[in-house]
């Protein structure tokens, strides 16, 4: 049986080569080959299908490698223009191409797009060294580099030369030619490993179901929660039963308030072993790999290790920095989620069980400490914050701040049924972008909440490029006729990623590689996470949060719960999550590639800090995808290197008023059109008028 389907799948890859070099013969078939044909210039996914992708990636590996070949056969001297320009405005089918695909392969992935990514992604790592391991290309930024006094350059241009010289350097560019070669073989297996981490997390999250036929183990459980266990049956093939699967919004609510502590820890632990279970998924020889060919790539460039490497481009700038920074904050935090710990147990021991507190407990127990000490529940709350509702609440937000008029457009295409497609414009009706809002959870797509892009903003040729922005969700779903009701930690995701979203709409920038969200990892949160300041105001609350079947208002009285349980739990949520980041840091500061035991590394990182044996740290390594198939190695910490920001900077709005137009222009125009045209901390500065303390996020999060 196995043979038949190993047949059957490499004759699905012959077919795809055929339809490639058919493809490649008949380009004009090709929907990357020309201007798409859609409003704005948008990508055309009606037209798109997985044939077009390897002969658009071919033919634009083909194409920029003969702008490079151009570049570096120019016989006149180096200049910005002629170089530094150049460069920047080169590759323009690849980048097409490339934002199109690894988009709907975080989105909409099948076997032909995981199956097409890998054989992609030596050839796109082979054409990236060969540019910035190119000695005369380098040689050619080198002098445009060492004469950047007597260019006159204005600060973008400035900023660019410098960020594409250290691209070249911080690449490789000086090493000698025996070197070079090793890392290129480095950079090609990392590109590997990062894709086959994410496929094996997301087959790993597919692959367990809770099914519950019995009706007395939904003890506890809301009808919601309930309908929507039956819908997940249903679409199962299992009519009749009760899934429960490891998506946030089916495994959370189930911890929550299931009665069954016995079914508690399966789902939580089914949860914590993803990669871990010693099978054809299993990402801990994934991970070391990619642990020690980062600490080999770190010495070869002359780095300490991995984190020295990245850290230089971060504002925190060093390891020492990041480590110090988060033992302040766990220092306040771990007594926190001690007394928490307490209080949980407590409530057992009340109840009479005989138990010790464990991770698949904490979730049920603090829902009930939350009611005996507020009276609230989370499902009291989540009939007021229906989908559509809390959209049109950041929309609201958006236009109160900055004059944002965001209107749905149904002429455009999209890549799934579930999409919503908007555009935004200026106050005066101007065109500013698209925005691609992807809501619920599917087999298909990686789970989280994030923005991308499929096209950035810039300026050519004096024309403006605007920008068609993405954002990608896995909420709640609707259930029978109930609309999507969400938890208020959906509602803060949806402005988290929709200040993203404004991060890369509202770019003014010159340059595809300095706009928008291109900035250091630890700064690209700010815009994100001081949006979620306002979905917790009383007067935005209002504005969207309406019951979804008689349209009340949500009341003050609950309104007024929420704000005084802000500081609920906040010892476990900053726990979980710093312990994370120690974790990260832990693994990229590792400075010897002999064998590591994933299990004994992750306990003696958990000694390190003294974790509490009742939390589980947010990430194990074996689905850290942040760290090992995302861009946050040595980066986790940003979250709450971003927090001190947004705490900070929406003081400024606190005290000059939650909408004053002038704030808000100033946030504007010195953090979201800047991008990454100037130091981070500069641009805050220019906004808040001071570097930010460290208090006003402890306050908030009541850690002091």
């Amino acid at each position: 049986m196995k043979k038949i389907y190993l047949l059957l799948f490499l004759s699905g890859i012959l077919m795809i080569s055929c339809q490639t070099d058919k493809t490649v013969r008949m380009e004009t078939n090709n929907p990357f080959f020309e201007k798409y044909d859609t409003p704005f210039n948008v990508p055309d996914f009606g037209q798109i299908k997985n044939a077009h992708f390897m002969p658009a990636f071919e033919k634009g590996i083909e194409e920029h490698t003969k702008e490079i070949g151009t570049i570096v056969d120019n016989t006149e001297e180096p200049s910005f223009d002629n170089t530094v320009v150049a460069l920047e405005e080169s590759g323009a089918l690849l980048t097409k191409v490339s934002n199109v695909f690894y988009n709907l392969l975080s989105s909409v992935t099948n076997d032909t797009l995981q199956y097409l990514a890998k054989e992609a992604a030596p050839k796109l790592s082979k054409h990236r060294d060969d540019i910035v391991l190119n000695a005369t290309l380098f040689s050619r930024i080198k002098s445009v580099y060492d004469n950047r006094d007597a260019n006159e350059l204005n600060i973008e241009q400035a900023k660019l030369l410098d960020e594409v010289y250290k691209k070249f350097v911080r690449g490789g560019a000086n090493l000698g030619e025996k070197d070079q070669e090793k890392l290129r073989k480095i950079n090609e297996e990392l590109s590997l490993l990062s894709l086959s981490f994410g496929d094996n997390l997301l087959a790993e999250t597919n692959a367990f179901t809770l099914v519950i036929d019995n009706e007395e183990d939904l003890a506890g459980l809301s009808g919601h929660v309930i309908a929507s266990a039956a819908e997940t049956a249903v679409q199962k093939e299992m009519e009749g039963k009760w899934v429960f699967t490891l998506q946030k919004p089916s495994m959370i609510p189930f911890l929550q308030y299931s009665q069954k502590k016995d079914l508690r820890e399966i789902i939580f632990k089914a949860y914590i072993n993803r990669g871990n279970r010693g099978n054809e998924y299993d990402n801990k020889k994934i991970l070391t790999k990619t642990a020690t060919l980062r600490l080999e790539r770190a010495r070869l460039l002359g780095y300490k290790n991995h984190a020295d490497y990245v850290l230089e481009e971060n504002m925190a700038k060093e390891p020492r920095k990041v480590y110090d920074f988060l033992n302040k904050i766990w220092n306040a935090a771990l007594p926190v989620a001690n007394k928490e710990a307490d209080e949980l147990q407590k409530i057992m021991d009340a109840e009479g069980e005989n138990a010790q507190l464990h991770p698949w407990d904490w979730w049920y127990y603090a829902e009930k400490l939350r009611q005996q000490k507020y009276e609230l529940d989370e499902e009291m709350l989540r009939p007021y914050f229906v989908l559509e509702n809390v959209r049109e609440g950041v929309f609201y937000v958006a236009d109160r701040l900055f004059g944002l008029k965001i209107e749905e457009r149904t002429d455009i295409p999209k890549y799934h049924e579930d999409v919503q497609v908007y555009e935004v414009k200026e106050a005066d009706g101007s065109h500013i972008g698209i925005l691609y809002m992807d809501f619920f959870p599917r087999d298909s797509k990686k789970g989280g909440a994030w923005m991308s892009t499929y096209r950035k903003q810039y300026r050519r040729d004096g024309e403006e490029i605007t920008p068609v922005i993405t954002t990608n969700f896995n909420f709640t779903k609707p259930t029978g006729d109930k609309p999507a009701l969400l938890n208020f930690e959906e509602v803060s995701t949806l402005y988290h990623e929709f200040g993203h979203a404004l991060h890369g709409l509202l770019s003014d920038c010159y340059y595809r590689s300095l706009s928008g969200t291109s900035v250091p990892r630890d700064f690209v949160e700010l815009p994100s996470q001081i949006m979620e300041n306002w979905a917790a105001e009383p007067e935005v609350m209002k504005v969207y949060a309406k019951h979804y079947e008689t349209g009340e208002v949500i009341p003050k009285e609950l309104i007024d719960k929420l704000k005084k349980s802000k500081h609920f739990n906040q010892g476990f949520a900053s726990v979980e999550y710093l312990s994370a980041s120690f974790l990260d840091m832990d693994w990229h500061t590792i400075e010897k590639t002999t064998e590591i035991n994933v299990l004994d590394f992750e306990d003696k990182s958990s000694e390190n800090i003294k974790m509490i044996p009742e939390i589980i740290v947010r990430y194990r390594s074996t689905y850290f995808a942040h760290i090992f198939s995302g861009g946050y190695s040595s980066g986790y910490y940003s979250y709450i290197w971003a927090e001190v920001l947004d705490a900070d900077a929406f003081n400024a709005f606190k005290e000059t008023g939650l909408f004053d137009q002038e704030t808000a222009a100033r946030f504007r125009e010195n953090i979201l059109e800047r991008g990454g045209t100037r130091d981070p901390m500069e641009l805050y500065k220019m906004f808040r008028g001071a570097e930010p303390s460290l208090e006003p996020m402890l306050e908030r999060k009541g850690l002091i």
